[in-house]
């Protein structure tokens, strides 16, 4: 083979290959547009909080609609939180009670489950930082025209090439580290549901008519 040949194989290599590469923003969207998909199912995830000398706490989240589930582990004890639109139940192992509170409404409507992922890298500067066969690895840098001096100056999200779906997502600030991790899909309206008959022992405080 000569090198014109050599070198016209390679341009057709180069241009198969550019044809089909996605952009970090091409990505993100898609991942997006995925997500979307599944918000009628319900997501269930974990989310890691590292805190400095005091450790880190992890969480396990259910959610589907308005509703939702948070099983948390403090010093040795279990707590279950159950919430809708305007009513809270927390249960404590260690207590063996639950205690059933009215919430306060913002006036603004929360975003959904698969929505929280829905303009995530705004006011980011997106960039594919590595990847493997399966995962993008994009790093997410906060952008010179972001005024939100709360929000984390770099994130980390890995995104899954076969789903489109995140894989999980890193974030710091101020020394605390905060990561989703074990996102999936299919939540039943049981398991974001408080049913007293699954705690037959515990006592139930209500505090809703409580100024």
């Amino acid at each position: 083979m000569d090198m014109k040949r050599i070198l016209s194989f390679a341009s057709l290599l180069l241009f198969a290959f550019t044809a089909f590469a996605q952009t970090p923003e091409e990505i993100v969207a898609r991942m997006e547009e995925e997500m979307d998909k599944h918000e009628k199912e319900g997501m269930i995830m974990t989310m890691d909080i590292k805190i400095p000398i005091l450790g880190t706490l992890s969480t396990k989240t259910y959610f589907l609609g308005e509703r939702m589930r948070m099983e948390a582990n403090t010093k040795g004890h279990l707590i279950v939180t159950w919430m809708d639109e305007t009513t809270s139940w927390e249960y404590n192992t260690k207590d063996n009670e639950v205690i059933i509170e009215a919430l306060k409404s913002s006036g603004e409507k929360d975003k959904s489950d698969a929505e929280m992922f829905d303009g995530i890298t705004e006011g980011y500067d997106v960039t594919l930082k590595s990847e493997t066969a399966g995962e993008w690895h994009l790093r997410c840098r906060r952008s010179k025209t972001n005024k939100d001096k709360d929000s984390p100056k770099n994130m980390d999200l890995v995104v899954s090439k076969s789903t489109y779906c995140p894989v999980s997502l890193k974030a710091s600030m101020r020394g605390v580290t905060m990561t989703i991790r074990d996102i999936a899909f299919g939540v039943t309206e049981k398991q974001v549901t408080f049913n007293p008959a699954d705690y037959p022992t515990a006592k139930i405080t209500d505090k809703r008519n409580e100024k």
